[in-house]
C-alpha cells in the first residue's frame, strides 16, 4: 500500500486538528475529484512500518491532535492493509477519533468483509462518490450534497444509519 501524502495538521478534513493520510488508489474517478494524483495505487511512497510509527509517535506527542482522517484515493480499497495501523494507533492513543472518506456507500461497505474491518475501527464515515453537479462549498466536511457524514459506532450498534451531528455545521443531510 502507498500513501500519496500526509498532512500533519488539517482543520478541513474532520472535526478538530487532524493528521490526514491520503491513501493511494481509487477506481471511482469522480468527475471533479480534488485529488486525482492519488488515483494510482503506486502514487507516492510505501506506507512502511517506520512511517506508521512516525505518525503514531507524532500524534502521541502532539496534544492538540484530535485524530486521523483517511482520505485518498479511497482508503477502502486498501482496508486490509491499513486496518492494523489504525488498531495500533488507537492502542497508543486512546482519545483520538478516526474519520474515513470513501466513494463507497455505507451499505456497500457492510457487504465487504475487508472494508467492514476498517469500518469497525472508525468513528465517522463520509460516504458516497463526489458528484460535481451536487458540489456545494458551504457544506462542512463533504464536497457534494449526496454524501453522508455517518456516526459509525452508533450506526453499527443500532443497525440503521445514524448521521454524525456537528453543532457547527451549516447543513445536515
Amino acid at each position: 500500500m502507498n500513501v500519496s501524502g500526509i498532512n500533519f495538521e488539517s482543520v478541513a478534513d474532520g472535526e478538530g486538528v487532524r493528521v490526514v493520510i491520503y491513501v493511494s488508489g481509487c477506481l471511482h474517478h469522480c468527475k471533479g475529484c480534488h485529488n486525482p494524483a492519488s488515483h494510482s495505487f503506486t502514487a507516492g511512497q510505501p506506507f512502511t512500518k517506520q512511517l506508521q510509527q512516525e505518525i503514531i509517535t507524532y500524534i502521541s506527542h502532539t496534544p492538540f491532535i484530535s485524530g486521523i482522517t483517511l482520505s485518498g484515493g479511497d482508503p477502502m480499497y486498501s482496508a486490509s492493509e491499513i486496518t492494523p495501523f489504525v488498531r495500533a494507533l488507537r492502542q497508543a492513543n486512546k482519545n483520538i477519533t478516526v474519520w474515513v472518506y470513501t466513494g463507497f456507500c455505507y451499505e456497500e461497505i457492510l457487504k465487504n468483509h475487508e472494508m467492514l474491518g476498517l469500518l469497525r475501527e472508525c468513528d465517522v464515515l463520509v460516504d458516497g462518490r463526489f458528484i460535481l453537479e451536487q458540489r456545494d462549498m458551504t457544506l462542512s466536511y463533504k464536497g457534494s450534497r449526496n454524501q453522508r457524514i455517518i456516526d459509525v459506532q452508533r450506526s453499527l450498534c443500532c443497525g440503521n444509519i445514524v448521521l454524525w451531528e456537528d453543532n457547527n455545521a451549516k447543513e445536515t443531510f
